[in-house]
């Protein structure tokens, strides 16, 4: 079997043990972000997602049992929905756009391996959801994609290239399907439900 990484030796034993422990208290911190998404109240999950690092406003909310990889990654416009159980990753930048409703469980990835790789090592890419995009439920966004301003996902649908504005995208992987039948994007997607 190949190594991977350094070998450790009186020159690099100090700075890997505190690597390893920064790694622990990240593993730590995400795990209490975790049970904090649990907490029946968005604006006790706000104060400690914006305490984490996550770019916030006070009108967009994030629904229960959120997960998130490197909140401080992560920004959010104003008036976006966020659903139930949804995993939001930040170890590239995820940016997502104003008036974006994101159905539950939706799981955004900006990392991902390389599997031709023998050392199968990261690969990142930045994730962008301008405004006004829906993203319907279990659907899966991919690293280094940019969804254009109002397109639509449908459920399930996995994201692995651009998608332009407007557009309505379906299936494993993702294809144009339709085109939004809208010509101005100007609406509110209201208050979250409660308790949830």
């Amino acid at each position: 079997m190949q190594h991977i990484g350094q070998k450790v030796t009186a020159k690099n034993i100090l700075p890997k043990i505190i690597n390893r422990l920064k790694t622990i208290a990240l593993e730590f911190c995400l795990m209490i972000l975790r049970y904090v998404g649990y907490i029946p109240s968005h604006l006790i999950r706000k104060f400690f997602y914006y305490m984490s690092g996550v770019n916030l406003t006070l009108t967009s909310t994030i629904h229960t049992g959120a997960q998130f990889f490197k909140p401080s990654g992560i920004t959010i416009g104003t008036d976006t929905i966020i659903g139930k159980n949804c995993f939001l990753d930040g170890r590239a930048s995820l940016s997502i756009g104003s008036h974006v409703d994101i159905a539950s469980d939706v799981l955004i990835y900006n990392d991902q391996h390389n599997i031709h790789s023998s050392t199968f090592e990261n690969q990142y890419g930045p994730v962008t959801i301008r405004d006004y995009v829906f993203i319907g439920p279990r659907a899966i966004i991919l690293p280094g994609v940019t969804i254009g301003k109002g397109a639509v996902i449908a459920a399930g649908a996995v994201v692995t290239k651009d998608i332009p504005d407007k557009q309505v995208w379906a299936g494993v992987p993702a294809k144009k399907i339709a085109d939004r039948k809208i010509d101005n994007l100007n609406y509110r997607l209201g208050r979250p439900t409660l308790f949830q």
